[in-house]
Order: structure tokens, then sequence, then C-alpha cells
């Protein structure tokens, strides 16, 4: 039955339409998984393991697919591993990336930005060795993850995590239950709640991570916070990559 609707070539290369496959797949699979960590506020999120499950699997090409880029000589096979220069360029490439990642206090920005200098040197690599279909592809879907994807992220229904830590003057300190009530009044819920007590500073502090369904309620929140004369300073910075 399926011999007698034989399926047509996409590009007119089966291995091309493989490499093509190959490359959707991982491209959904890492933006799936990123999706959830994006729903619940973690660093690392929809573009950034996108681009990671991309990048990976577009490396794995320039072995699977060898005898579309290495002459089939045996002799000259046998002289020839390419992928130990690959290995050692993407090890420097992962030190660069490090240094795009910020963390500040308990957020961590820049994965994003890692995770495509990490894909740039994977098509680099490509391009490099001259194979140019899964290059390009790799390139157009890079570009369309980080801005398409941008816009889709925006759009959808995400929850809203952010490190809030609020201070009190010692004498002035904010009962817990009455802290915990001003937060929910916000739609907000609390997880990891600490305390700092600093004698010799005289000050009294809450750190926690909160959640809500809508980014817009911390700008009430902080309207709040701004008018308890109670209240030394607080800070509320929000989770994202």
């Amino acid at each position: 039955m399926l011999a007698a609707f034989p399926m047509q070539s996409l590009t007119g290369d089966p291995a091309h339409d493989q490499m093509l496959l190959r490359l959707a797949v991982a491209l959904l699979v890492g933006g799936a998984i990123g999706l959830e960590r994006s729903y619940h506020g973690r660093p690392a999120g929809f573009r950034t393991h996108a681009l990671v499950c991309l990048s990976t699997a577009l490396l794995m090409l320039i072995t699977v697919f060898e005898d579309q880029w290495v002459p089939m000589r045996d002799d000259l096979r046998m002289m020839l591993d390419p992928t130990r220069m690959a290995q050692g360029i993407m090890t420097g490439i992962g030190f660069l990336g490090a240094g795009a990642i910020l963390k500040e206090g308990a957020t961590v920005r820049g994965l994003t930005t890692a995770a495509s200098i990490w894909m740039t040197a994977a098509i680099g690599i490509l391009v490099g060795i001259g194979f140019y279909f899964p290059a390009i592809v790799a390139a157009l879907l890079t570009l369309g993850t980080l801005s398409v994807f941008r816009w889709i992220e925006a759009r959808l229904p995400m929850q809203f995590y952010a490190h809030f830590v609020v201070r009190f003057a010692r004498e002035q300190v904010l009962p817990e239950n009455d802290l915990r009530a001003l937060v929910a009044m916000h739609d907000f819920t609390i997880a990891h709640l600490n305390y700092r007590l600093d004698a010799r500073e005289g000050f009294f502090e809450y750190r926690m991570v909160i959640r809500s369904q809508r980014a817009e309620n911390v700008r009430t929140l902080t309207e709040t916070l701004k008018q308890l004369p109670s209240v030394m300073q607080f800070r509320i910075s929000p989770t994202g990559d």
C-alpha cells in the first residue's frame, strides 16, 4: 500500500531530507522541554533548550553523514579524524559562553546568549568542512529561534517567578503572617522563605521566591511596599534567561 504512494523528497536529496528532519525534531524536542522550564520560571528556558538541542544534533551530523563531506577512500579515512578538531573547538567555545552568563544575586542571565555562541560555533565548524546544507538550515533555524520564539514566548501563558528581598528596621518588623497576607493580596504565593537578622546594622530581612500568574502584579506590589514607612529597602528580581 505505501509502495504505491512513495513520499516526495523535500530537497531532492534523501540525505538532505534526513538532515532537515533531524534538525527539525531536535528543535521541537528542545523547545518543548524548554517551554516547560520557562513556564516554571527557570533561567534556562524555551530558547536556551532549543538552541542547545539543535547545536548538539547539528554536530552529530558531522559523524553520521561523514560520507557527504569526506572522500570515500578508505585509506584516507583511516588517517582523517576531523571530529577531534571539533571537540577542541567546542571545548574552547564553552569557556567563551560561560563568560556571557551573568549571576546577579539569585538571578542568572545570559544563558540564551551562551547557547547562541555555542550554536554559532557549531555552524562555523560545518561551514569550515564544507557541509553547507545543514549549516544553512541550522542558521535559519537559529535565527527563527532567537526571533520568532521570543515572540511566541512573550505571548504564551507563563508563571512569573521573582526573588523578593524586603528589609525592615529591627523595631518595626512586619510580622510574617502580615507579610504573607500582603503578598497574597497581590496574587503572589511564597516559596523558600528565609530570615536574616543583623543586630549590628539594626535590620531584619525576609528573602523568598514569589510566584504569580501575571507579571503585572509586581507593579502593584511595588507601589504598596513604597508606601510602608517600616520598609527600609526591598528588591524584586525576576528570574529569566
